[in-house]
C-alpha cells in the first residue's frame, strides 16, 4: 500500500502565463530533492471546460511520513509562499491509501 497526496488549485483570475509556467516549472524541480516521493505529476488545466481549477498535483509517496517529509520540505515550502500563494484563489487536496 502507498500514500497518495491530490491537490488542486484555482489561480487568480489576473495570474499570467509566466506566473503559471514559473510554478510548474519550479514544482518540478522537487522529484530531485525530496527522496520520499516516488510518483509526481503535475499539469495546468488544458481549458477544454469552462470553469475548472488551473493546476492540479498528484504524487505518490510510500507512506504517510514520506508526504509529511513533502508537506514540510523547505523548498515546497517556499515555492507555495513565494510563487503560489499571490495568486491563489483556491486550493482543494486530499490524501488517501492507495492499494497496489
Amino acid at each position: 500500500m502507498s500514500f497518495r497526496h491530490v491537490v488542486v488549485l484555482k489561480f487568480n483570475d489576473d495570474a499570467t502565463d509566466a506566473q503559471r509556467a514559473e510554478i510548474v516549472a519550479a514544482l518540478h524541480t522537487l522529484p530531485t530533492t525530496i527522496r520520499s516521493l516516488r510518483s509526481y505529476v503535475v499539469g495546468l488545466d488544458a481549458g477544454v471546460d469552462q470553469g475548472n481549477a488551473s493546476l492540479a498535483v498528484v504524487a505518490d509517496f510510500d507512506d504517510v511520513d514520506g508526504y509529511v517529509e513533502y508537506r514540510d520540505d523547505p523548498v515546497h515550502r517556499r515555492i507555495i509562499a513565494e510563487l503560489i500563494r499571490p495568486i491563489l484563489a483556491s486550493r482543494t487536496a486530499v490524501q488517501h491509501h492507495v492499494d497496489r
